[in-house]
């Protein structure tokens, strides 16, 4: 059975806005690879850390939800600590209320971007 999952990783400072693409793509493949299904992705950009890690304070935030089996979480947390680039990352799997929260959140965002188009 499929679990909703959602993601959260910040990436180093120092990277550039490709290089941060390439990574986030590179944990895109890794979900698609084991028959993960991705839902939904944001890209948040360079934030403030609330506390230094590694001795920096900011990273790029990126958000994933996915569905995916629950034996595939520990495969894809080894992957973020395998990756230098990554500083942090937290994923949780979703129950109903966040899942529903989480498909509210998205909708809006998509109204706001087409309007935004719109104008």
């Amino acid at each position: 059975m499929l679990n909703h999952y959602e993601t959260v990783f910040i990436l180093t400072p120092v990277l550039s806005d490709n290089q941060v693409k390439e990574t986030v793509k590179k944990f895109k493949d890794i979900m698609s690879k084991n028959s993960a299904k991705i839902v939904h992705d944001e890209n948040w950009g360079l934030k403030k850390l609330a506390y230094p890690i590694q001795k920096k304070s900011t990273g790029f935030y990126s958000l994933i939800q996915f569905d995916a089996e629950g034996d595939f979480i520990e495969k894809l947390e080894t992957e973020f600590r395998r990756d230098e680039k990554v500083i942090r990352f937290l994923t949780f799997r979703l129950d109903k209320e966040a899942f529903l929260y989480a498909d509210k959140r998205k909708n809006k965002l998509k109204e706001s971007k087409t309007n935004k188009e719109e104008k």
